[in-house]
């Protein structure tokens, strides 16, 4: 018989098709149970991508993507073993190692009842014996009681998870899907706002990428690790709005609970709150208490400023310079139409604050980070209890401000509102990591993750916030199951390359840069690192070629301060590296806030002109 795996808390049985935690059973895809299986299988040993995906999908053709959304799943599932570490290594351009100890058990012998009977019956018992065990039976079961009711007074209920998979454009007009997704996202806050310490809610981030999924709700809420799955489809004709949504429950695929609704489009943010609160209801038996009505958020009975307020948000969730470029004349018309829009006030806050945190934006930073700061006040002004404006308002307080006090207390204030805001803490664990408080600000994006998963720039941060920690093997680690999941995302080879510098392996570093190079071109952030990496290896005339390059590029563009000191730091030239530092510091540049943690200067903390540096932030050396 198959022989079942133990590692760490867990037991793998491949007869029962199981996973077990400490006696617990975790559901796994079957596809993913089958990887886990074969890297099990091969402790220690490197098995290739194209053998992984012969094993698992025999005689079926699937892209590498697929495999590595497994591993991802498993990694989920997984977590770190003991000693911080994940449980599955990726090695670059080959496969995936399995690195804890495994231990091979026999599989467990099933004994009939009556062999059972047979063999306590062949131990006759004596009386001082059978008293013996009654007195200790008796203590037993007090001791269970007592433990039992201390635990259920102590320990909190998990959250119930929910994920509200994208609404369907049933208009049959495709420029429609702008208002499907906003009513999405609108609902996703509305619903996140109802027992926020018993309900949990995926964020819009993550669930999007499930639009026109053809997976079932087991699928999704195995890799989203849910309960429930919120979906539903719109018709919009004219004036008239339709929303049909239903809940299922994840485990048996049951549907909960379905409804329709039929509003004119002004009726839409009031339908919005009478959705999310039944959805709630129908599981308010699992929450064990009613849930609560949640923030009343003052929206608008405008409906042209209503739909410029979601084409800016279906924008600006691009999370692109040009989204942030269309969203903003979509939020200035929603406020022209009604002045007194506070959520239109939230969205133009936040598009000004990534306008400002951009290196090299079309709108200069000293215009974009006042009007975010006004913006968000107005929007405060008008409903205080707007999660996204108290957070737009704390980004700029950080970033521009440098108010840390205020800004700590923003991002709080939105987390109260809104515990499963995931840009809230995101941005917070920035905040926590410039103070140096880096244990706080590693809780603080993981929390962000857990509320988005999916998010790319959240994972990549996660690495980042390693990375500033000094925990660079996990961040190489983060890293690479970014560049698994997308291999085209810039940033991470950038950031990869930061901390192969830190391991000395720069070698590695100059492959990374060379491929951000081939996507990206010679984007500013590549050079300076380019030439970072250059000069520490010894290279220095490459190193001043790029530092050249960089010089050039500044004349048309001052934001490149910050570049320029990095190629500095490598070369040596601390002088100058303090000066640009100074400068970045008082035109009030974004990145330099990390300055106090930056492994780069590890080595000048005692120097005067690196206190100096960190004073000017406002922070304590």
């Amino acid at each position: 018989m198959q022989p079942r795996y133990s590692f760490g808390p867990f037991l793998l049985d491949p007869v029962e098709k199981v996973l077990l935690r400490d006696e617990h059973a975790l559901h796994l895809p079957p596809k993913a149970f089958e990887t886990l299986l074969a890297l099990v299988e091969n402790e220690g040993h490197v098995l290739e991508k194209a053998e992984l995906l012969n094993r698992v999908w025999p005689n079926t053709f699937v892209e590498e993507a697929t495999l590595a959304q497994n591993i991802f799943t498993l990694r989920k599932a997984l977590g770190v073993g003991t000693n911080g570490h994940e449980y599955i290594e990726t090695v670059p351009k080959h496969g995936y190692r399995f690195v804890a100890v495994v231990a091979a058990k026999p599989a467990a012998p099933v004994k009939s009842t009556e062999a059972i009977f047979k063999s306590q019956s062949a131990r006759p018992l004596g009386f001082l014996t059978l008293a013996i065990a009654a007195v200790v039976l008796v203590f037993v079961v007090i001791w269970l009681n007592w433990a039992g009711i201390r635990s259920r007074e102590n320990s909190s209920t998990p959250k119930i998870m929910v994920a509200v998979i994208p609404l369907e454009n049933l208009s049959g007009d495709p420029g429609q899907d702008y208002f499907c997704d906003g009513l999405t996202e609108e609902l996703v806050t509305k619903f996140g706002s109802l027992s926020p310490d018993r309900l949990g809610v995926i964020a819009r981030t993550t669930t999007m990428q499930y639009k026109n999924t053809q997976k079932n709700a087991t699928q999704i809420g195995s890799e989203l690790g849910v309960n429930y799955i919120v979906e539903g489809s719109v018709v919009r004709e004219n004036e008239r709005v339709r929303i049909n949504a239903q809940l299922i429950r994840v485990r048996d695929q049951t549907h909960v609970w379905a409804h329709s609704y039929e509003r004119d489009l002004r009726g839409v943010l009031t339908l919005q709150n009478d959705v999310a609160t039944a959805i709630a209801n129908a599981v308010e038996v699992k929450l064990e208490t009613p849930a609560q009505p949640g923030v009343v958020v003052h929206g608008t009975q405008n409906s042209a400023a209503y739909e410029g307020y979601l084409q800016g948000r279906y924008y600006w969730n691009r999370r692109t310079e040009e989204g942030y470029q269309k969203a903003l004349p979509y939020f200035q018309d929603a406020i022209r139409e009604d002045p007194n829009y506070a959520q239109a006030y939230a969205g133009l806050a936040d598009t000004y604050a990534l306008l400002g945190s951009l290196s090299n934006s079309v709108l200069p930073r000293s215009e974009a980070m006042p009007d975010a700061r006004r913006a968000a006040l107005r929007a405060l002004e008008l409903d205080e209890t707007l999660a996204e404006a108290h957070t737009s308002l704390a980004f700029v307080k950080m970033q521009y401000d440098r108010e840390w006090e205020v800004a700590e207390h923003e991002y709080k204030r939105a987390i109260e509102l809104n515990p499963g805001y995931a840009t809230a803490h995101h941005w917070y664990a920035y905040l926590l990591m410039s103070e140096g408080r880096s244990a706080d600000a590693l809780k603080e994006i993981q929390l962000a993750r857990e509320s988005d998963p999916l998010s790319m720039v959240i994972n990549s941060d996660v690495g980042e916030m390693y990375y500033y920690a000094h925990q660079f093997d996990r961040a190489i680690g983060q890293y690479r199951k970014i560049l698994e999941m997308d291999s085209h995302f810039l940033p991470a080879y950038w950031q990869i390359a930061a901390a192969y510098v830190h391991m000395r392996r720069y070698s590695d570093a100059i492959v990374a840069l060379q491929q951000a190079e081939s996507l990206g071109g010679r984007r500013p952030e590549t050079t300076a690192w380019m030439g970072y990496v250059y000069a520490v290896s010894g290279h220095h005339q490459e190193a001043e070629k790029r530092l050249r390059e960089l010089q050039e590029l500044s004349k048309q563009n001052p934001d490149l301060t910050e570049p320029i000191s990095l190629i500095y730091a490598g070369l040596g030239q601390t002088d100058r590296m303090f000066t640009s530092i100074y400068k970045s510091c008082e035109e009030h540049t974004g990145s330099v806030i990390l300055l106090k943690v930056n492994p780069l200067l590890d080595s000048l903390h005692g120097d005067p002109r690196y206190i100096k540096a960190v004073q000017c932030l406002g922070l304590t050396p």
